[in-house]
């Protein structure tokens, strides 16, 4: 009897997963009804959200980052570069988006992505527009030498919010940004101090004497929506995106302030209450990932006194 039993389950989750493939708007439909999502999530509920710095050792700041199962992982290279004469005294920053073919079977081998470049974009225009970077704080010797910080995000697996995911890995990865030693040689350049001889080079003219973090102002937070008929699901997977067209991104700073909302086509008219609602359901989340990053650097920062403890 049981044996039948469990053939009869097996044979209508079959059933359910036929009619999820075939008919996906009605499935998804029919869950919206009870205001559930199929993986149990309330409508305004994001996923599980996990944040770990120093993910990459040979990176001055690196961080992975999950959102259920979108996994994005940043890592920050600096280098000494002329600063501009328009901005002498200010460094740069140059962000790059990557979609490798390993994150989802709808990216082929050989072809960027077409949503790469647009993250990319969005990702350079958020984080300068936010003012999370004073770029001056970049700079070493005006006119003379300043900062690049090159940020490159590879998604590993991407199932839906790419930008949310994506921004939360480079807020951290600037988190956990040390940048290095540097010091003047005799010939008057700057030059990066390796940990081997580092008080060698300091007993000429140091520039910055020891590692430092970047000061960041009221970092930025984003949350996609997923408007469809009078629903509004927040972070959704990819099979909801593909399903329902119409998406919203709210970017909020750390003081619930408006830095940009995205909302890149669909047939659903985003409504003023429509946009509020999105708009609250965005402050909700900014609280929520703001108190996951305070734990990833907190976990970090017990690390590291352990190490060091370990070490002396």
């Amino acid at each position: 009897m049981a044996a039948a039993n469990g053939s009869s389950d097996l044979y209508s989750e079959m059933e359910v997963d036929a009619f999820r493939r075939l008919f996906p708007l009605r499935y998804h439909e029919q869950h919206l009804l009870k205001s559930v999502r199929p993986d149990a999530r309330k409508l305004g509920s994001a996923r599980d959200t996990t944040l770990a710095l120093g993910a990459v050792a040979s990176a001055e700041g690196s961080a992975l980052a999950k959102i259920g199962s979108t996994t994005m992982l940043a890592a920050i290279k600096m280098e000494i570069m002329t600063p501009t004469v328009e901005c002498p005294d200010e460094g740069s920053i140059a962000i790059e988006f990557h979609m490798p073919p390993i994150c989802s079977p709808l990216v082929r081998p050989g072809r960027p992505a077409e949503a790469a470049s647009v993250i990319s974009k969005q990702l350079s225009d958020t984080i300068l527009s936010s003012g999370m970077i004073d770029l001056k704080e970049l700079c070493l010797v005006g006119g003379k030498a300043a900062w690049m910080a090159y940020l490159d995000i590879y998604c590993l697996d991407a199932d839906g919010s790419l930008f949310d995911a994506a921004l939360l890995s480079a807020v951290a990865a600037f988190s956990h940004l040390n940048i290095p030693v540097v010091s003047l040689n005799e010939d008057g350049r700057i030059v990066l101090v390796s940990e081997d001889n580092i008080q060698l080079k300091l007993e000429k003219q140091p520039v910055n004497t020891e590692k430092r973090k970047l000061k960041l102002n009221s970092p930025p937070f984003s949350l996609t929506c997923l408007l469809h008929k009078n629903y509004i699901l927040a972070d959704p997977t990819a099979e909801e995106e593909s399903i329902m067209e119409t998406a919203v991104t709210v970017v909020l700073d750390s003081s619930y302030q408006l830095v940009s909302l995205y909302k890149p086509g669909g047939p659903v008219h985003a409504h003023t209450s429509v946009i509020q609602d999105c708009v609250a359901l965005a402050k909700r989340r900014v609280k929520e990932l703001q108190s996951v990053l305070n734990e990833a650097i907190s976990d970090m920062e017990v690390e590291r006194s352990r190490l060091s403890l370990h070490h002396t």
